[in-house]
């Protein structure tokens, strides 16, 4: 079982609790796993709204202004959102050169420091976001495209896909002291 208490379900990126593992965590699992039937959602949508445009230009020779941008919040929505579900997996690209090379214990203090150092990141990150969003709904900021759709909407996303991902790094960090101790 996973440090979090949660299992990867036949090794798949979506997460389920397991049947011991506490209401919160188990309230995350459920979390994670609907932001990630609705950022694939959005990023189904957003390849048949790329298709659309592609077809309307080429066969109909219409100008279309929306579905660039459409499709551009569409993804970058699903890929913040989705974030912290991949990481509950440990699913991000990482360097796994040093890995093999380090023994167990070390290698378990290695991905503590990664998830503090990540957490760090990815909180001043959501910060940075989170005033970004405020600037862009105080100012009333639109995108410069013909469409000009306000840009509190991807803000939105990246912030709470930042805080989501930085909830779930911090959950790992409280797990690395909770876990079991070998020998224990």
């Amino acid at each position: 079982m996973a440090a979090h208490g949660l299992e990867p379900v036949d090794g798949s990126v979506l997460i389920t609790p397991s049947a011991d593992a506490g209401v919160l965590a188990r309230a995350w699992a459920w979390i994670n796993y609907l932001v990630v039937i609705v950022s694939s959602i959005a990023l189904v949508a957003a390849s048949c709204v790329l298709t659309y445009s592609v077809v309307t230009r080429y066969f109909l020779r219409l100008s279309t202004d929306w579905q660039d941008e459409f499709s551009v919040f569409c993804i970058v929505g699903a890929v913040f959102m989705s974030a912290a579900a991949v990481q509950a997996q440990r699913g991000h690209v990482g360097i796994e050169a040093i890995v093999g090379l380090l023994p167990p214990r070390v290698n378990r203090v290695r991905i503590l420091i990664v998830d503090i150092a990540s957490l760090a990141f990815c909180a001043y990150f959501g910060w940075k976001a989170f005033w970004l969003l405020h600037e862009a709904i105080e100012d009333n900021h639109h995108s410069s495209s013909t469409w000009g759709p306000p840009l509190w909407i991807p803000y939105t996303l990246v912030t709470a896909g930042m805080a989501l991902l930085s909830i779930q790094l911090l959950l790992q960090i409280v797990a690395w002291f909770h876990r079991p101790r070998p020998g224990a």
